[in-house]
């Protein structure tokens, strides 16, 4: 444990407890969730800054900050969802297993805030659970997934999942893929050690679901741009 680690559970919990009560009543008045949404993007930069980790942004160019995405990237760190949150310039939504929709305050905001929550696993009530997302897009906000399903814990790009472009191709948005490099080295998967550094984030251009034939030739495409950059970030 460090001094980064204490800061996360003496000033980052309580912020994000009362934060989440915050916002659990704001969705009351706003079932949108668009107001959760700058709380918890305001969240994600206080929680770079009091942690000592610098982002560095490129690409912002190839995004409309007005319009809708399915957002895809990597995953290697806790630090994953809040930096996304803070840094990229959308009206976000993220994807989450059901089972954090049970846990208190938490996932209270987030089922009221417009979080999707689906089922794990690759039953058909898995499947549905992740098409109803479709509705989010629909709606005009953007959806970010995982579609690597877990956290890699060497931050090598692990193999992708069918489903976010299942739900990019029903929704008819592009897909915007985002490269994270380096956050498995500031929380390191199985450690409670948080350390300072730098997350470099790489926004990809959008792939239309019509440039390419296939679920299959659109889950690879985003996967060679994502893991281009990660490859191009070693050399």
């Amino acid at each position: 444990m460090n001094l980064q680690t204490l800061l996360f559970f003496l000033v980052l919990i309580p912020v994000m407890f009362f934060g989440l009560l915050y916002s659990f009543i704001l969705n009351l008045f706003d079932p949108s969730g668009d107001r959760f949404h700058t709380v918890a993007a305001w969240w994600g930069r206080f929680s770079a800054r009091l942690l000592g980790i610098s982002i560095e942004v490129k690409g912002e160019e190839n995004y409309n900050p007005d319009g809708t995405y399915l957002v895809v990237s990597n995953h290697a760190g806790m630090a994953d969802i809040p930096l996304l949150l803070g840094s990229i310039n959308l009206n976000l939504r993220f994807v989450a297993k059901e089972e954090l929709g049970k846990v208190p305050v938490f996932g209270w905001a987030l089922k009221t805030g417009g979080y999707v929550l689906i089922k794990r696993g690759q039953n058909r009530e898995a499947l549905q659970s992740l098409l109803d997302a479709s509705s989010t897009l629909e709606k005009g906000r953007s959806l970010h997934i995982f579609p690597e399903g877990t956290r890699s814990e060497t931050g090598r790009l692990l193999p992708f999942k069918r489903g976010a472009f299942i739900v990019a191709q029903k929704a008819r948005v592009p897909v915007l893929p985002v490269t994270i490099i380096g956050s498995h080295l500031i929380t390191p998967k199985k450690s409670l050690k948080i350390n300072k550094g730098t997350i470099r984030l790489v926004i990809g251009k959008p792939i239309e679901p019509g440039q390419c034939s296939s679920t299959e030739e659109l889950m690879k495409e985003s996967y060679r741009v994502i893991s281009g950059n990660l490859e191009n970030s070693a050399v």
